[in-house]
Formats: structure tokens, C-alpha cells, sequence
């Protein structure tokens, strides 16, 4: 699939885009084109790059319906950050970080994006799928930054500057599905609950559940929800009554929560499994939390913070000395992940002498096995593909640290290898 042919942005998603337009229609600051030069060493640099430092974007959700996980994602970032900076930088320069907190509004998220854009190299972070698929436009067509989204919608993919880094919801949803299957909690005939959110999220994660259903045998039963919406009684009676033997849900770890406490409490006994931001160790000390370690799993394309491998006990112990204050969780090793992408990038891109925003994006194309450490090998040599389509799924548990422990290395089910992205 080329960058032109990418799936059609829907229902508020195509709003955002028209709102990103109006937004960017005046903005007249300096562009890649004109900005370009050449260092002592020879490196060619441009926005963002200067001899001295290399400017990054940061846009986030620290106070909205992802403000948990915006705040690990953000840290580990500004960790990765110091990290770099005390061991030399990258190319002879420090790495600064700029944030900004969208409270997971489209408006701020738009405008935040064209605040920051004109004076950073790219983006180390952008939450929320329907706000980046707004601004994708401009990025492509304009601003040609590398874009790393904490966001896995499959209408995202194609593009050349906004690369995903693992598997869509729609290929994670396959994979949830197929544990379900493997583990003889879902049979052939039986029905499957699908709450989602309304939009590209929950939308693309509903392509997974539907094409899973088809080829198990299964039939969906669809409730869908704003990210406003965290009373999830309507959608558990729902469920109830048609009589589904399980439920995936792709929303946000509050609505996960809510539908996971409400069905224990009415007596409706059916595994749970979410996306992987469906999903906060906090949760665990509420109410919920006894229903969420019984019979709830979590899909991702990484090792939970507390495993026990190398590279996730090694960012814990830092990230907790780092932050004392703050509870581990799996945002910490997505906003880790993704920084260290963006930096090997960057250290290629140095290498051939070249770092401007078109020289970081060449510099990513040539990373075809990509071992972070946290469970799972990433290809980004083709912008059409998702990094990977394996997923890790994990169960809750308090006594681990980050509250999820794996049921399930990286697999990748038969489905979602035949499953045609985008299609």
C-alpha cells in the first residue's frame, strides 16, 4: 500500500483533518527547505538541528482519559533524554525534549502539534490516533518530520514520516482473539463482545475482532462508546442478554475497569481482554481490581515493565530511581521504546552525515530488525506494514511490579499472518 492509498480517516478523525487544515492554513515560520546546512564534520542538518542540541516534540496526555499513561510515557522518555545526554548525546549534541500536555482534546492537540512543529527535528511522542491521523496531512506534505505516535491505529499506516512501532489494533485484536480460542474460552458458534470506542481506535480494533470472528466461526456483538462514557452498566446488560462468551474491549483503562467490575458484580462470568492501553496498575487497588486479576488479559507488542528479562528489570530499577514517587507501569517501557528508536535512528542518520528531517526518515527505512529488548523484533523498512505482528498477552497481577505478569510470549496467530492490513 502506498502513502496515497491509505484507508479513508472516519467519522471524527475526518473532522480533526479538516480542523488540522484551517489550523496550518496560516503558518508561515521556516520550513526543511530553507533552513538547511552543513556542520564542521560535515553533517547536514536543518529544523530542529543546531550544533549544539537536537530538538524533539513531545505531545501527550498527562490530564485526560490517558493521563497515567501519558505521564510513564512522557518520564521514561525524559529519562531516555538524560540518559543520552550524560553518555555524550547523539552526533555531538544534547537531546531536548519540548512537552506538551493535550489533555487528549482534539483542539490543544492539533494546535500544540503546529506550535511545535516548525522548530523541532521530529516527534518522539503523539497520543491519540485520531489527533495525528488530523495533522498527517501536513506532515506529510509539509513538514516531513518523523512522527513515533504512542497510537496503533491502521489508518495510520503509508506514511513515510508517521511510522507505528508495533502491531494495529486491528492485527493485536487477532491475536487477543486467538488466546481466547487456544485457551478454550471462545468456541465455533459462540458469541464475542466487542466494546470499543468510537473512532479510529476502537474502530480499527473492531476490524480485528470481525475478521478473527469470521475465521473461527464466531459472531461480534457491538457496543460502542465515547471516550466521555465510564459507567460501562449499559453495555454489560447488553452483552448479558445476547449472551456472549467473551468481550474484547478497546478503550481506555477507566472504561475497562468499569465493564470488568460491573460484569463480576451482576454475575456475568466471561473473560475479558483489552488493548494494550486498555489497561493501569491503579485500577488494581480499586474495586475492580479483584475482578481485573481474575479473569482479565491485556494484548501488546512489548515485555510488561516487570518482567523479569534484562532490559525491563533494568529500565524498572532506573525508572524507580528516577521517579520514586510513581507507579511502574507498561507506558514506561512504550515511551522508552520509542525514544530508543528514535535515537538509534538518529545515530544512522548521523552516520551517513545527514540529519535533516529527510535524512532521519531514509535512516529508519534501513532498520529491518529492531531488538529493543522488551520481547519483540520490529522491520520498519516498509511504511505500509505495522513493525511487527506479534503480541504479548498479559494478565493483571498487584504482586508483580507494573501490575501485569505474561500468560503468553510474542506469538503471532495464523489469522492475523493472513490478515491484510488496511484492506
Amino acid at each position: 500500500m502506498t502513502p496515497s492509498a491509505r484507508p479513508t480517516l472516519k467519522g471524527g478523525a475526518a473532522l480533526l483533518a479538516a480542523l488540522a487544515l484551517a489550523l496550518t492554513g496560516c503558518s508561515g515560520k521556516a520550513t526543511e527547505k530553507d533552513t538547511k546546512s552543513e556542520d564542521a564534520g560535515g553533517v547536514r542538518t536543518g529544523v530542529g538541528v543546531t550544533a549544539k542540541t537536537v530538538k524533539l516534540g513531545v505531545l501527550t496526555d498527562m490530564t485526560g482519559v490517558y493521563a497515567s499513561l501519558g505521564k510513564s510515557v512522557t518520564q521514561a522518555q525524559q529519562l531516555w533524554a538524560k540518559q543520552t545526554n550524560a553518555a555524550g548525546g547523539i552526533c555531538g549534541r544534547t537531546i531536548e525534549l519540548t512537552v506538551r500536555d493535550h489533555g487528549y482534546d482534539p483542539q490543544k492537540a492539533v494546535a500544540a502539534y503546529n506550535e511545535l512543529a516548525p522548530g523541532v527535528l521530529g516527534f518522539a511522542q503523539f497520543i491519540g490516533s485520531p489527533f495525528v491521523a488530523a495533522v498527517e496531512p501536513r506532515i506529510d506534505g509539509q513538514d516531513k518530520g518523523l512522527v513515533l505516535p504512542q497510537a496503533w491505529s491502521a489508518s495510520l499506516l503509508g506514511s513515510p514520516y508517521v511510522r507505528v512501532i508495533g502491531a494495529t489494533y486491528d492485527v493485536e485484536t487477532i491475536n487477543a482473539v486467538d488466546y481466547l480460542l487456544a485457551e478454550k474460552r471462545l468456541a465455533k458458534g459462540d458469541k464475542l463482545g466487542h466494546v470499543y470506542f468510537e473512532g479510529d481506535y476502537g474502530e480499527n480494533a473492531l476490524e480485528g475482532s470481525k475478521y478473527a470472528a469470521q475465521q473461527a466461526g464466531l459472531t461480534v456483538v457491538e457496543q460502542k462508546i465515547k471516550p466521555t462514557d465510564n459507567d460501562m452498566s449499559a453495555q454489560v446488560a447488553a452483552l448479558k442478554r445476547a449472551g456472549v462468551k467473551a468481550v474484547v474491549v478497546s478503550a481506555g483503562p477507566r472504561q475497562a475497569a468499569s465493564l470488568v467490575g460491573v460484569a463480576a458484580a451482576t454475575g456475568f462470568q466471561v473473560p475479558v481482554i483489552g488493548n494494550n492501553s486498555a489497561f493501569a496498575p491503579q485500577l488494581l487497588a480499586t474495586p475492580a481490581g479483584p475482578a481485573l486479576m481474575k479473569d482479565y488479559y491485556v494484548a501488546s507488542s512489548t515485555l510488561p515493565i516487570g518482567s523479569t528479562e534484562a532490559a525491563p528489570a533494568k529500565l524498572a530499577k532506573e525508572y524507580a530511581a528516577a521517579y520514586p514517587e510513581d507507579v511502574l507501569d507498561n507506558g514506561v517501557v512504550a515511551g522508552y521504546t520509542a525514544a530508543q528508536v528514535y535515537g538509534d535512528v538518529l545515530k544512522k542518520a548521523c552516520a551517513a552525515k545527514d540529519l535533516t528531517r529527510e535524512g532521519v526518515g531514509k535512516a529508519l527505512l534501513t532498520v529491518t530488525a529492531y531488538r529493543s529488548g522488551f520481547g519483540i523484533t520490529h522491520n520498519f523498512s516498509d511504511p505500509a506494514a505495522p513493525s511487527t505482528r506479534e503480541s504479548v498477552i498479559m494478565k493483571p497481577d498487584d504482586k508483580v511490579p507494573g501490575g501485569l505478569r505474561v500468560v503468553r510470549p510474542a506469538t503471532v496467530s495464523p489469522a492475523a499472518e493472513s490478515f491484510q492490513v488496511g484492506g
